[in-house]
């Protein structure tokens, strides 16, 4: 097959790009794409040295799929040229995921949408991806009607300034100097902040809806209600969740766990954190127990690298799928 990255030299770019080696596709032409500032540098491929080309440049015919990680603005503007270029396209901003004619998708939830498309899939948000991918296996046990939901998000969600910001704060306060703070609303260091994205005139904020909108399309349940809070806190990679689900019937605890047990991309850790879920594609889920209020709550804790599951490895899963159902 012959892939493009567009956006290939940032965080989930360069993350996409590994995974294209771990995963192993048989790959015969690989064209990265990126802004001028990036365009020209080299970058390694299996032994093979790849120009990054300019963007602007267009290049896509005779590709067929083309991995997005790109600012939503800029991939609006070139999506379509991608799909008449005859490239499918798999766009991991949140340009796409409200649109009723491009399947959201997270594999292991909802393969079947996948073969939906009309040239172009969306990934969802990072803390949908991790959150479902749990819930799902809840929910096929029985519907989910309700959701509770904390998100811990590390600065790397904020990209590499995120990153930058807190390992400056963090020396900064090592020699008692003052914080500078640039990219986040205040110090990130040794603090946490409730809130990331704009607040609506509900008083959540775009991030914490997307909770409710994401998961309302990837379970095909319209009336999945969310009461989400989005926190950023001074952690550098993989985010974690708190959730407990509400269904229509009561599942056993037992049950629950049996199905986790054998769901893929899953895996069940007793205390699960954040440096235990980086660098790998596993969602980590413990601390599962049954609600003390409601008699059909279940409440469990998840972690995932969100640059990895969270972005690039599920976009690179929906390639796969493609592939294997062109194969069947």
């Amino acid at each position: 097959m012959k892939i493009g990255i567009v956006g290939a030299t940032g965080a989930v770019g360069q993350q996409m790009l590994m995974c294209l080696v771990e995963r192993d596709l048989k790959i015969e032409e690989l064209r990265l794409f990126a802004s001028e500032r990036s365009a020209g540098k080299e970058v390694d491929f299996k032994g093979n040295k790849i120009i990054v080309e300019n963007l602007e440049t267009k290049r896509f015919a005779g590709l067929d799929y083309v991995l997005g990680a790109l600012e939503a603005d800029i991939s609006k503007e070139i999506a379509q040229e991608i799909v008449d270029a005859g490239c499918i396209y798999v766009d991991n901003s949140s340009a796409f995921r409200s649109d009723m004619n491009v399947p959201l998708v997270v594999p292991e939830v909802n393969r079947e949408d996948i073969f939906k498309h009309k040239g172009i899939i969306a990934n969802p948000n990072c803390s949908t991806i991790i959150t479902l991918m749990v819930a799902s296996v809840l929910n096929r046990l029985s519907k989910i009607d309700k959701m509770m939901v904390s998100t811990y998000q590390a600065v790397s969600g904020a990209g590499v300034m995120g990153m930058q910001e807190l390992n400056q704060q963090i020396q900064s306060i090592g020699h008692g100097q003052a914080c500078k703070v640039n990219t986040f609303q205040k110090q990130i260091a040794f603090n946490c902040i409730p809130q990331i994205g704009d607040i609506n005139d509900l008083g959540y904020t775009s991030e914490e809806m997307k909770m409710q909108n994401e998961g309302r399309k990837i379970l095909h349940n319209d009336d999945l209600l969310v009461n989400c809070t989005c926190v950023r806190v001074p952690v550098m990679r993989s985010h974690s969740i708190s959730c407990t689900c509400f269904t229509q019937d009561k599942v056993e605890l037992e049950k629950f766990k049996q199905a986790l047990a054998k769901a893929k991309g899953i895996q069940i850790v007793e205390l699960p954190t954040p440096l235990d879920a980086s660098n790998q594609d596993e969602i980590l889920v413990g601390r599962i127990r049954n609600d003390i209020l409601f008699e059909n709550g279940i409440t469990f804790w998840c972690v995932g690298d969100q640059i990895r599951k969270g972005a690039a490895t599920n976009a690179v899963q929906i390639i796969e799928e493609l592939e294997k159902g062109l194969r069947n």
